[in-house]
């Protein structure tokens, strides 16, 4: 576990300060649109793309297709962080980063320009099929770049905080989804089913500025520079090249599971609470859509200060620490958000989903530094996105539909808070293993 400071002088300059807010701000502006453009997916998939690319007799039938799609994305989510994390490790972290930006401007303004089952059949659902494909790998690609041009540009002992701008990008990218959608289904009006839900998608040509903006004003992180510098120098001297993602598998597959355990309640209990509790709320509670979302948009701004305060504190007292506690919290009040939720009253909704948000702060503020950290540089893209993604296609990916199937079969909404205590006691039995493997390692190096 790899817990050194970035490497930066004890007295920056003032160019040096500007390189380094620059690099943090483009990274945190990054991780907002990518997350914008995947999450704008996700409330679609909840609220029209069943009756547009599939239709059924069946509404939950519609609504399954549509979760199923919204899941492939997270499947392909590993496969751009493995092969982004091979080649940011080996060639740099700007370059990944700018690549998956493109890939994902491209795919959502798609997205939102493609013709629906009831124009070009079977081929709609296929053609949405790869799009959201295209936009797993962007995200799988994009967090682990846009993660470390923050973290390895961090001043000594802000680490945490740094990393958390990157984080902020979630909360961020609901706030900015839910309205855009709040805005074009007033916009469309009772057009929003036919073409007003596509207005959200063609925001997405504007990621690619951003993409030409860090390519065209962003450096490289000074850490990766000076682990290329000794690799070129061991594989000159060895006559060898190096795979960071085989040295992964080979030599640090625990640890990559052990982060990924330890994260995939709190991507599971994130996607339950924005899209799977929008379904739920609007298609079995009856409640209404544009109140729901704004309950969703009022809770995400809330998140905007919770996850920068808790990253803070992680600098403080130890992110494994902070991270814990999160976790004790999601298990605690699984029972209860699901109790208050189903009164079907906005009062309950809030208050159910505003304390699971504080809990998934606190554990998602320190995260990027965390994972970070539990690698060394010349491996930590691919390392760090390999258990991160890990945790989105086992939790965040599956956790929609697996509400759904649940709800379908037991007919009770606490057997979605079981389905979020299993995976809680998951992560705190992984949180376990890191911590006592920390306590290790700085007991021998002390």
């Amino acid at each position: 576990m790899d817990t050194s400071p970035t490497t930066v002088t004890a007295a920056p300059t003032s160019a040096e300060i500007s390189r380094r807010r620059r690099t943090a701000g483009a990274a945190a502006l990054a991780a907002a649109v990518e997350w914008y453009d995947y999450f704008i997916f996700g409330i679609a998939a909840a609220l029209v793309l069943g009756d547009q690319f599939f239709p059924s007799a069946s509404p939950v039938a519609g609504v399954l297709a549509a979760f199923a799609t919204f899941a492939v994305g997270f499947i392909a989510r590993p496969f751009g962080g493995v092969i982004a994390g091979h080649f940011g490790d080996k060639h740099g972290r700007k370059p990944m980063l700018v690549l998956a930006l493109t890939v994902m401007g491209l795919a959502t303004t798609a997205i939102g320009l493609l013709p629906s089952y009831q124009t070009i059949g079977i081929l709609a659902p296929v053609l949405l099929v790869l799009l959201r494909i295209l936009q797993g790998i962007a995200v799988g690609a994009q967090w682990g770049g846009a993660m470390l041009m923050a973290t390895e540009y961090a001043p000594p002992g802000k680490r945490g905080l740094y990393g958390s701008l990157v984080q902020l990008g979630v909360p961020i990218g609901v706030v900015t989804a839910n309205l855009a959608f709040l805005v074009s289904g007033s916009a469309a009006g009772g057009a929003f089913a036919s073409w007003g839900w596509r207005l959200p998608f063609l925001v997405g040509v504007l990621v690619m500025l951003l993409a030409w903006y860090i390519h065209a004003r962003v450096e490289e992180t000074p850490e990766f520079r000076e682990a290329e510098e000794r690799l070129a120098a061991q594989e000159k001297a060895q006559q060898t090249g190096r795979s960071p993602l085989r040295e992964i598998l080979r030599n640090h597959r625990r640890t990559v599971l052990l982060a990924g355990g330890s994260f995939t309640v709190n991507t599971a209990a994130f996607y339950i609470m924005i899209t799977g509790v929008l379904d739920y709320t609007t298609r079995e509670l009856g409640m209404n859509r544009s109140s729901v979302l704004g309950v969703s948009l009022l809770v995400s701004c809330f998140q905007l200060l919770m996850i920068p305060a808790a990253a803070a504190l992680s600098d403080k007292i130890g992110r494994i620490r902070v991270y814990e506690i999160g976790a004790v919290g999601l298990l605690v009040w699984a029972v209860p958000m699901f109790l208050l939720i189903d009164t079907g009253s906005l009062l309950g909704l809030a208050v159910a989903t505003f304390v699971c948000s504080v809990f998934l702060s606190i554990m998602y503020g320190p995260q990027a530094a965390l994972f970070a950290e539990l690698f060394s540089a010349e491996m930590r893209y691919t390392g760090a996105s390999l258990g991160y993604q890990l945790a989105a296609v086992l939790g965040g990916g599956l956790a929609p539909f697996v509400m759904v199937l649940l709800l379908e079969g037991t007919g009770t909404s606490m057997s979605v808070s079981g389905y979020i205590i299993a995976l809680a006691l998951i992560a705190l039995a992984s949180i376990a293993v890191l911590k006592r493997r920390a306590k290790e390692e700085a007991d021998a190096s002390g």
